[in-house]
């Protein structure tokens, strides 16, 4: 394998970092992202990029972190634990958006880049990330887009891609505690790094560079759907599943915790706003019902856009 060219992939990175936070100011037309550059004891840093309070966007974080260090955290080595002691460089761009309109669905994108490396050994290096869409009222023709340009995504690197990292998304984005998905899934894929460096960065470039088409199209056809508090009380129940994930399962929460990340950073991942219920469900025939009847199911939405 060609040797992997950290500095490439700081720049694109913070390129793609830059590029989304741009359009997701001109989408939302009311707040900018505050930039806010923090460092790392241990080694390394990041800037954050958080819009709050917007027209569109009731809170966005955007943010890109290079940290390194002498060990490698638990959440990192625990399925790989031949790396245990070698030191470590950590690249990731992560964002999540809460929208406003709960007819907008909350997304979440991250890439990302891990190497490990110890005296007189070869270097061992992965890419990772992925994006998934968390609807709270469902609409087919969404979520058919979204995983059409999933698939775009992919294409170019083979035609096992795209199904796989589907899957795998289904399977991770999964609250085994309720026994429901997060949402309906996009692509997630880890520990990859297929045929050489530059082929394995292409797909991952491949996959920060669709988010926006997959995004934006569906922000722009609903955020100004009319709402009541009904629809916005049910937004801030299922808000509450996004911070159960988050917390509970989620590998780059807990690779942030334990690797001494910037907390602030790492949680702005939650929403500004959430309820919980005890033991709530919605009333059959509701668009509430809908989404656990016909969204919060495995699909192949692809196969749906063909019949």
């Amino acid at each position: 394998m060609s040797h992997p060219d950290i500095t490439a992939v700081k720049s694109y990175l913070l390129g793609l970092q830059d590029r989304i936070g741009a359009a997701l100011e001109t989408e939302d037309g009311k707040e900018k992202f505050r930039d806010d550059a923090w460092e790392r004891p241990e080694g390394g840093g990041g800037k954050s990029r958080a819009l709050a309070d917007g027209a569109v966007f009731e809170q966005a974080g955007v943010n890109f972190s290079h940290v390194h260090g002498k060990n490698l955290p638990p959440s990192a080595s625990a399925h790989r634990p031949e790396l245990a002691g070698r030191s470590f460089q950590a690249l990731g761009m992560s964002l999540v958006i809460h929208p406003r309109n709960p007819y907008v669905p909350t997304s979440h994108c991250n890439v990302r880049f891990f190497i490990a490396e110890k005296a007189g050994a070869e270097p061992v290096w992965w890419f990772g990330g992925g994006f998934d869409l968390t609807p709270y009222y469902g609409f087919e023709e969404d979520a058919i887009h979204w995983h059409r340009t999933a698939k775009s995504a992919c294409d170019p690197f083979g035609a096992n891609i795209y199904p796989r990292f589907k899957k795998w998304c289904d399977e991770y984005f999964f609250l085994k505690h309720r026994n429901e998905p997060r949402g309906i899934g996009g692509l997630f894929f880890d520990d990859f790094n297929e045929k050489n460096f530059e082929h394995a960065f292409g797909f991952m470039q491949s996959v920060g560079d669709h988010y926006l088409p997959a995004y934006l199209p569906i922000v722009q056809k609903r955020k100004a759907t009319p709402y009541g508090e009904r629809e916005r009380d049910f937004q801030l129940y299922r808000r509450g599943r996004y911070v159960e994930f988050n917390l509970v399962y989620d590998r780059g929460t807990l690779f942030g915790l334990q690797s001494g990340g910037r907390t602030e950073s790492i949680l702005m991942s939650l929403p500004p706003l959430v309820k919980w219920r005890y033991d709530w469900r919605p009333a059959p025939g509701t668009p509430e019902a809908k989404l656990y009847d016909t969204f919060l199911k495995p699909r192949d939405w692809l196969a749906t856009e063909a019949t």
